[in-house]
């Protein structure tokens, strides 16, 4: 009898044993799954932060740009058109800072910044459309917000660094907002902001990868010559670009009926067993693009090197005529824009994007989609002012480097004959263009030099 009892007790305890082990289990799962939600959670607030971060450092870039921008334009048509631009950044990057994980308490200067340039930007772009000029306090309060905005760029900058080198967290920055974010801002702002300050009250009732690379996209594409060719046909052309001796397979994509410029896809495997895809153009079989996927692990070409490499390529290829304008380096490898020339006019919107390898010159991509868009004969003879004369409504501070006529699209979808001045005002690079016609100032580039390449906002 006391052997069963005895039995029964211990089957108590491993029935218990049992359960407590299960359920322990189930916790462990438990802890397990909602550690893996806590960090997809995480993960996707990381996300998201980072995602309005870098929003906001592009806003805050053009609005150092538009601000640079508005110190040198010298006409009001022009200026309200830049002025409305930095309001409009500004209010956006406004929107994105408030997005950021860091007490407003800490980014109250830098807030306070954006506010007033968006309000105070706004202000001066109704005097220019009213055809009121810009007084000389209003240049020197622009001249001081660009001051402004170029510190808190740089600060901006710093802090990517940091966020991509993984040497700040956002849970840390909620924490060090107030010295990592908000310093430099604050030391400029805490005497600077107040002299501006007093210009606002009366306007308490209101509220720029290459130079012209938005090609004009709309209606028939005016450089797609030829007759419409088939599947058969396109599949030649690729091998005519690629050579027939280079190609060791050919996979049919299909057609593309619904893109900018309807085309046959392929992909190519060369015989080093790299990657290539080609559109070519249903209508005179034209190439649209083309990329390949090698890696560059060298750079031994020089940048004048590659330009060249480009435009004999594109030479061979049916384009002639074409002159580099800016260009971008990656990880070994150079997007050159090259622009068609006329008469010793640049046709900005006749753009064509050229791939080049620094390791040996290789061309690795192409496209053609704005020169087969917009490539024709202009009429250029249409210049009603000299030179000389379309000098005088440049600012009076730029330097000019250089000079020459080019014709640049508008958003209105036409095309302008324009001065391209190029110049220097203090240690910026400009390009100022006045339009041949009627001297008016249609349009300011700023020119941006880096190591990686030369581009314009």
């Amino acid at each position: 009898m006391n052997k069963l009892v005895d039995w029964k007790n211990r089957l108590k305890k491993g029935h218990m044993l049992s359960i407590i082990c299960v359920l322990l289990i189930i916790v462990a799962i438990l802890g397990v799954i909602l550690y893996k939600k806590q960090r997809e959670y995480r993960q996707a607030s990381e996300n998201s932060y980072n995602m309005a971060f870098y929003e906001l450092v592009d806003y805050v870039q053009n609005v150092e740009a538009y601000l640079a921008k508005s110190l040198i334009s010298t006409t009001p048509e022009h200026g309200a058109e830049t002025l409305t631009n930095v309001w409009r950044e500004a209010n956006l990057a406004q929107s994105y800072l408030s997005m950021l994980p860091v007490e407003s308490q800490e980014l109250e200067n830098t807030e306070k910044f954006l506010n007033q340039v968006s309000d105070y930007s706004y202000s001066l772009s109704r005097k220019n459309i009213y055809n009121e000029s810009l007084t000389q306090e209003d240049l020197k309060n622009l001249k001081d917000l660009h001051g402004y905005s170029i510190e808190l760029e740089n600060t901006l900058n710093q802090l990517s660094e940091d966020l991509n080198a993984g040497r700040l967290q956002w849970g840390e920055l909620t924490n060090k907002g107030n010295m990592a974010f908000a310093q430099q801002v604050d030391n400029v702002s805490k005497e600077s902001f107040s002299n501006l300050e007093e210009n606002f009250h009366e306007y308490s009732g209101l509220i720029y990868d290459g130079a012209f690379s938005e090609h004009m996209t709309n209606g028939e594409p005016k450089g797609l010559t030829g007759e419409d060719i088939e599947q058969e046909g396109a599949k030649q052309k690729v091998e005519e670009l690629i050579g027939k001796e280079n190609i060791k397979e050919i996979s049919d994509l299909g057609y593309s009926e619904n893109a900018t410029i309807p085309s046959y896809d392929f992909s190519i495997t060369n015989q080093n067993g790299d990657t290539i895809n080609v559109s070519i153009s249903k209508k005179g079989g034209h190439v649209v693009y083309m990329n390949s996927n090698r890696d560059v692990n060298s750079e031994v070409i020089l940048q004048e090197e590659a330009n060249q490499k480009g435009k004999e390529y594109l030479a061979q290829k049916g384009f002639p005529n074409m002159k580099e304008t800016y260009y971008l380096k990656q990880e070994g490898i150079v997007t050159i824009n090259y622009a068609y020339m006329q008469d010793n006019t640049v046709i900005y919107p006749d753009l064509i994007k050229v791939k080049v390898a620094l390791d040996n010159g290789e061309v690795l991509g192409i496209e053609t989609t704005g020169y087969l868009n917009n490539h024709q004969e202009r009429n250029i003879n249409n210049v009603k002012i000299t030179k000389e004369e379309a000098k005088k409504n440049l600012n009076k501070e730029l330097n000019i480097e250089s000079e020459g006529l080019a014709i640049i699209p508008t958003e209105w979808k036409t095309e302008i004959l324009c001065y391209e001045f190029k110049g220097k005002v203090e240690d910026r690079e400009f390009l100022v263009y006045i339009n041949a016609e009627n001297g008016r100032e249609e349009d300011i580039l700023v020119i941006n030099n880096t190591p990686n390449g030369t581009l314009t906002m």
